[in-house]
């Protein structure tokens, strides 16, 4: 074969070879894109599934202990599920611009929501408190024994302690002449202020505000612009759901669970295009909506359950002033619908805050070292030194009767 000829015949393998080549990647590159465009739809239609069910809940649910319980595991599965896309699937692009910027921000405000998480778990040790205040409440007047004046002196002075011990932060700083009297009518020799009800082992500063947290939080934040959404080949998108997610439930939180300066005046608008931007916004409108009911307004938290404590206790507390001995019968049988009402209440606090504190415990919190202080249980103040329990008590100790 001539050497021209050879050549040429060389050199349109060659180009054979290069065509090939460069379809080949081009193929694979299509592969590539078209399975993470089908991933991030994936994120964004599950998000929308998840918000659209808790927005399904009823007012009835909404704003419940089981209600949040869902709403952190909605959070969880979503963090999990954005921390393997940014992560595992598409690490190389995380150290490139500008999406290193993005994750950094969101980062930043996940700190940040740490904080908020540490005040959550202050307002769930209050309820808590409040827990045990109810249950000597109920134990007081036990249906094994008729009622006397001593058990109704013991529920007025537990029911006076659980209502100042819901005031919010600001009505209570107002309240200290308030409280100082109340611990002289007890008979107490140590004046106590008004923190004492608040968490023995509170995690925040006394100047934080959790108002102040949830604005820095949302501070910058919005949607990708379409130059950011190529560059990062669209990644800018779940970094956006997952920022817009992660504000949201600490807004939440704070709203349903007391904790210091609350405070819903939180710019948060997302826009309904985004799949789970309609269910978001419906949540935020309901939430506010609940707020701004007159019996709620005052309210240290806008939880379910802590509306049902206002209620049952501040009846029962009328209840209890109004009583003239000896006691009617129609007396005595309404005063047992009181107390059943409030062991309802009991019950309702134990069974929704024992399995949200696990998932909050081992989920959400920070590995915590400090040790930290808590109420003593029922059990435990009978059995403590000093008390003045006895064998007859198996009930929460009560001087009175």
């Amino acid at each position: 074969m001539p050497a021209t000829e050879y050549q040429r015949s060389f050199g349109r393998t060659l180009l054979n070879l290069r065509r090939d080549s460069v379809h080949s990647v081009a193929e694979s590159s299509t592969t590539e894109s078209t399975q993470m465009e089908a991933e991030l739809e994936s994120f964004q239609r599950r998000v929308a599934e998840r918000f659209a069910d808790l927005n399904a809940s009823t007012s009835e649910d909404l704003l419940s202990l089981e209600w949040v319980e869902k709403l952190l595991d909605s959070f969880l599965l979503c963090q999990e599920e954005f921390r393997v896309i940014i992560v595992s699937n598409h690490r190389e692009l995380v150290a490139k611009p500008p999406m290193d910027r993005m994750v950094s921000e969101y980062f930043d405000r996940s700190v940040k929501a740490l904080d908020v998480c540490n005040a959550i778990r202050d307002g769930v040790e209050r309820i808590r408190q409040w827990q045990k205040l109810i249950e000597i409440v109920v134990c007081a007047f036990d249906r094994t024994r008729p009622l006397g004046e001593g058990q109704f002196r013991r529920a007025k002075k537990t029911l006076i302690e659980l209502a100042i011990g819901m005031l919010d932060d600001k009505e209570a700083s107002s309240s200290s002449s308030v409280t100082q009297h109340r611990n002289r009518s007890f008979g107490r020799n140590k004046e106590k202020t008004i923190g004492h009800f608040r968490s023995l082992s509170w995690s925040v500063s006394r100047s934080w505000s959790a108002s102040k947290q949830l604005q820095a939080l949302g501070n910058g934040l919005a949607p990708p612009r379409a130059g950011d959404v190529t560059a990062t080949s669209g990644l800018a998108v779940p970094v956006y759901t997952m920022t817009s997610v992660l504000l949201f439930v600490m807004w939440a939180l704070v709203a349903a669970i007391p904790c210091q300066d609350r405070g819903l005046q939180v710019h948060f608008n997302v826009p309904r295009s985004f799949q789970w931007g309609g269910s978001l916004m419906s949540l935020h409108d309901r939430i506010i909506e609940e707020s701004r009911k007159r019996e709620r307004r005052n309210s240290c938290g806008l939880l379910k359950e802590i509306n049902q404590i206002e209620r049952s206790s501040r009846l029962m507390g009328e209840l209890v002033d109004s009583v003239q001995f000896p006691l009617s019968e129609e007396k005595e049988v309404g005063v047992r619908e009181r107390v059943e009402e409030l062991g309802k209440v009991h019950e309702a606090l134990k069974n929704g805050l024992d399995p949200f504190e696990r998932k909050r415990r081992n989920k959400m919190d920070p590995k915590i070292t400090t040790r930290t202080r808590r109420l003593m249980n029922v059990v435990e103040i009978n059995d403590y030194p000093g008390s003045g329990a006895n064998s007859r008590h198996t009930r929460p100790y009560c001087p009175d009767c």
